[in-house]
């Protein structure tokens, strides 16, 4: 296998922010570039991006992730969801170049008991997670040296997620609602980042039996209204203004354009016996995140 850097596709989204970030940290060469330079729905920059970089692996932190617009206009949903990926993993094969390619529980219908294993038939109930589902079968079709990594409750330093919005909104609100019967496990960017550079250098040195699909989530479960509480308890520490009353309600109590799983919780058992990579608790990375979020 060639000794370039990880070309990754997608550079201002919370995973593609991490991935640079980490790799600045780790000392891993790495280049990231998104729309309009490296732009899955026009793959012929994809293409030139990756001649010109030549790299020893492609990751694709690119994705369509509005959930509720897509459910108005999964056009858009499917072309860089699921039609750019496979795309990209066809250009990957061609060169003979390993695709990282990052997906999502929404694959999932949320409705199973237990934790989701990696050979889960997917079943989606919504736009993007139907979306998300193509692409992983796309990439699986189109590139015989992928590795699949799927996540869940996604937040980082960087864009729009929960952790933001639910600061936002506490620091105008003195009573809000929070969801408390679906269960996932909330996820640093920069600890799935911390995964990914440790497959790409496996990878990289030549482990090519590890291709497959893996889960990677932080350690331990929480409902959103418990993710919601630990945040506010880091904000008001730092003397953020947060509600008097965080209260617990439905799903059915805040009904939104696309269905959510009630279960997002994955097993990730796969990744940690393969790779031997780090799943730190939730709650620990949330200590982590927070103190960097907070001085926004």
């Amino acid at each position: 296998m060639t000794s370039g850097p990880i070309a990754v596709i997608g550079a201002s989204g919370q995973v593609a922010s991490a991935l640079t970030r980490c790799a600045r940290r780790t000392g891993q060469p790495l280049i990231a570039r998104g729309h309009p330079a490296a732009d899955l729905t026009d793959i012929a920059t994809v293409g030139r991006f990756i001649d010109q970089v030549r790299p020893s692996i492609v990751v694709n932190a690119a994705a369509y992730t509005a959930v509720d617009k897509a459910e108005s206009e999964p056009e858009a949903a499917f072309k860089l969801n699921a039609e750019g990926p496979g795309k990209l993993a066809v250009v990957c094969t061609a060169l003979g170049l390993p695709l990282i390619h990052i997906s999502t529980d929404y694959i999932f219908d949320g409705l199973s008991d237990t934790p989701y294993l990696e050979d889960t038939p997917p079943r989606p109930m919504s736009a993007y997670g139907a979306s998300k589902a193509a692409g992983e079968s796309a990439v699986k079709s189109a590139c015989e040296q992928h590795i699949i990594l799927r996540t869940a409750w996604v937040y980082g330093l960087e864009g729009n997620n929960f952790v933001r919005t639910i600061l936002r909104l506490g620091a105008e609100r003195d009573e809000l609602g929070i969801v408390a019967d679906q269960f996932g496990s909330p996820t640093y960017a920069d600890d799935i980042a911390a995964a990914i550079l440790t497959i790409a250098a496996k990878l990289a040195a030549g482990d090519s039996a590890s291709f497959g699909t893996y889960h990677f989530t932080n350690s331990g479960t929480a409902t959103w209204h418990q993710f919601a509480e630990a945040i506010f308890a880091h904000a008001k520490a730092a003397g953020r203004k947060t509600p008097e009353h965080v209260k617990a309600i439905t799903t059915a109590d805040y009904p939104t354009p696309a269905r959510r799983p009630p279960n997002s919780v994955l097993d990730c058992a796969r990744i940690e016996r393969t790779f031997a990579v780090a799943r730190p608790p939730w709650r620990d990375a949330l200590a982590r995140a927070m103190p960097l979020i907070l001085k926004d």
